[in-house]
């Protein structure tokens, strides 16, 4: 199941797309080799819309664990006026204990759900623009477990973007089916198969979105949550020598890097026993054989379990180092340099961990470390306690170790890999909660919390003019964004702090990174062995 943010978030999307549903024309049939497609034009916006555009093969049968493969040719022409299937959902942990630490010694959806969604600026037929535009790519969060193309209307990003971008929105395989790893997976099969779906889409852009009106040669990445972890994944892939480059840019809101473990290590071992179990695999003689017999439900069912059993606020299947695509752990490839892309933007909010730690359990920020990191030793729980020592309560620490871990201190990671060629922001709106920025980017037709369009204009733009200059300072149009300074690694790094008075007028200021969020974070890169990170 979703969480009820990710739920708000799709239930915005689905309201504005059926109130957009009304103003259609049919678009210009558009030939992408194996399948014409049409789509349609709004009308009221002159923004044309491709909708469930079938990217890869779909992933059932044999092809269930592997590698996305090319679609089948398909005769006539394919009309691509309705959002896509939504890969098989699940949850993230509720269990107050985590079960990796133990055992060491819902609604369904079709698994065919690889498509992709595209908007470009048009006139009123939806004619392509003639000049090719920088062209957006959007990786959906979700925790690798939830999430769908349906949250994120390319309309705005079009509309904010002064209709000088094209946006392509990407579904790929989630939880147990995007993400099974261990020996017997490489063996028979491909491990992070999300990350190759996703990888499979972006090679789709580099050679079709033209005939979209979008430039190959002038694409960004961009994600959310687990969308901006993914991102990471795309700047480490290869060991950061991707052929032929994908992107020129990169973009991450609250860049999220869990547990990412070695494909063999214990942990990914016995998530895949448990999947064995939970389908009646675990005698077969061909363990795989077995598993893409299973049928669809029963599998789902498995996913379902798994992931919400887990440890509470954590997600069980996500990518691991494969020794192919991801070669090594996230925070060695980053601290090496080994990076694609040329430019990176990345935004993190104050309060990243509250919504995934459980606030009515009383704890330690020692003791949460170690039962977050099942790898931790008491030394190790020791200095954590010690480092947040005096950062308010325990609770108050708790979910900083939470929020800085897994969200803040990886961003820092990808900026010091991007020297003299990254921006940062800090998102700061009270609550400030994980995710509470993305309705001033994508709004869906829904006005966000804080409703200033001074600072919705300066926030939104920001990635918009990034997208299209590579630098938030380029203006598509004015703001009252001030001059914003590259981040430098180390100490006295600078950022772009966005923020509110009381009395609800915008605050948008350079900051300084504080000395002491990056002592902790040195911490948490040079204990990345055992948090698998």
């Amino acid at each position: 199941m979703l969480s009820p943010r990710r739920v708000c978030l799709l239930g915005v999307a689905l309201l504005s797309a059926s109130a957009r549903a009304q103003t259609q024309t049919p678009s210009p049939i558009i030939d992408v080799g194996y399948a014409k497609y049409q789509g349609f034009v709004d009308t009221v916006t002159n923004i044309t819309q491709f909708l469930g555009v079938r990217y890869a093969a779909p992933p059932i049968g044999d092809l269930r664990f592997r590698a996305p493969a090319a679609p089948a040719n398909e005769p006539g022409v394919q009309i691509a006026t309705f959002q896509p299937n939504w890969c098989m959902q699940s949850g993230d942990g509720t269990s107050p204990v985590n079960p990796l630490r133990q055992k060491r010694e819902a609604a369904q959806a079709p698994e065919d759900c690889l498509f992709l969604n595209v908007y470009y600026p048009s006139d009123a037929v939806g004619t392509p623009p003639k000049k090719l535009l920088p062209t957006l790519v959007w990786i959906h969060g979700g925790g690798y477990l939830g999430g769908a193309a349906i949250g994120a209307s390319g309309e705005d990003v079009v509309i904010r973007g002064n209709r000088e971008v094209v946006v392509v929105v990407i579904q790929y395989r989630l939880g147990v089916f995007g993400f099974l790893a261990g020996t017997e997976v490489k063996k028979n099969g491909n491990l992070n198969a999300g990350l190759l779906d996703q990888d499979f889409a972006l090679r789709w852009v580099n050679q079709h979105v033209s005939k979209f009106g979008g430039d190959p040669a002038k694409v960004t990445i961009w994600g959310q949550s687990a969308g901006a972890g993914s991102v990471l994944q795309h700047v480490i892939a290869h060991g950061g020598k991707t052929e032929p480059q994908l992107f020129r840019g990169a973009i991450t809101s609250s860049t999220f890097l869990p547990s990412q473990y070695h494909y063999d290590d214990y942990v990914p071992e016995w998530i895949f026993k448990q999947v064995l179990t939970q389908t009646n695999c675990s005698k077969a003689s061909d363990a795989m054989a077995c598993l893409r017999a299973v049928d669809q439900a029963v599998l789902q069912t498995a996913n379902t379990n798994i992931n919400t059993a887990g440890f509470y606020g954590t997600f069980l299947t996500v990518p691991v180092v494969d020794g192919t695509f991801i070669t090594q752990r996230p925070t060695l490839s980053l601290l090496q340099g080994k990076v694609n892309g040329q430019a990176l933007l990345s935004t993190t909010n104050v309060n990243e961990g509250i919504d995934f730690v459980n606030q009515s359990v009383k704890t330690t920020a020692a003791e949460y470390a170690y039962d977050l990191f099942p790898n931790f030793r008491a030394i190790e729980s020791g200095v954590v306690g010690a480092l947040y020592r005096g950062l308010g309560d325990d609770l108050f620490q708790t979910n900083l170790v939470q929020g800085e871990s897994i969200f803040i201190c990886p961003t820092y990671y990808l900026l010091n890999a991007f020297r003299g060629r990254a921006f940062k922001g800090e998102f700061a709106v009270p609550p400030a909660l994980h995710s509470d920025d993305y309705l001033y980017y994508w709004p869906n037709g829904v006005d966000p919390p804080f409703n200033n369009k001074d600072f919705i204009d300066a926030f939104a733009q920001v990635f918009t003019s990034f997208i299209v200059n590579l630098d938030p300072n380029k203006k598509l149009a004015p703001t009252i964004l001030p001059k914003w300074n590259h981040y430098s690694d180390g100490l006295g790094g600078t950022e772009m702090l966005f923020n509110k008075t009381e009395d609800g007028k915008p605050v948008i200021k350079q900051v300084k990174t504080g000395l002491k969020l990056l002592e902790r974070c040195l911490f948490w890169e040079s204990v990345g062995g055992l948090t698998g990170q």
